[in-house]
């Protein structure tokens, strides 16, 4: 068969757009995405996510380099005996997995209240923009 006869039974061949409509389609979605990003509301939620990850990986940071500098510094300290045969660094390290799981829980605790509705509904109106540019076709 050709390259211009008919394709299967009864359909023409299936045809791809050209180069040039397929950039004209990515530049307006950059366009879309470029006038997301500066929308309030994609700045509020980036805000919100800004304002818990930052204090929360300073402070984890902190004491996990807190907890190794004991270690290495005052290893006298760190054998001390706390209860039987656990010492003082077996209960920083295991406080090191607690704060591990508490502070997982915090994230997806306030990704959930404070920021999980709207990015979806940011992400939502970017489809339906996105939609637009390309003539309603998937």
């Amino acid at each position: 068969m050709g390259r211009d006869e008919w394709y299967g039974a009864g359909s023409p061949a299936p045809t791809l757009p050209s180069a040039r409509r397929e950039r004209d389609a990515a530049a307006r979605a950059r366009e879309v995405y470029v006038e997301v990003q500066r929308s309030a509301a994609f700045q509020e939620v980036r805000g919100r996510y800004r304002r818990f990850v930052v204090p929360g990986v300073v402070l984890f940071l902190s004491w996990y380099v807190a907890y190794v500098v004991a270690a290495t510094t005052a290893p006298g300290l760190m054998a001390r005996p706390v209860v039987g045969a656990v010492n003082v660094a077996m209960v920083a390290v295991l406080a090191q997995f607690v704060t591990t799981f508490l502070l997982t829980w915090a994230y997806t605790r306030h990704a959930r209240l404070r920021r999980d509705r709207a990015a979806l509904e940011l992400r939502w109106d970017t489809q339906e923009l996105t939609r637009e540019t390309r003539g309603g076709a998937w």
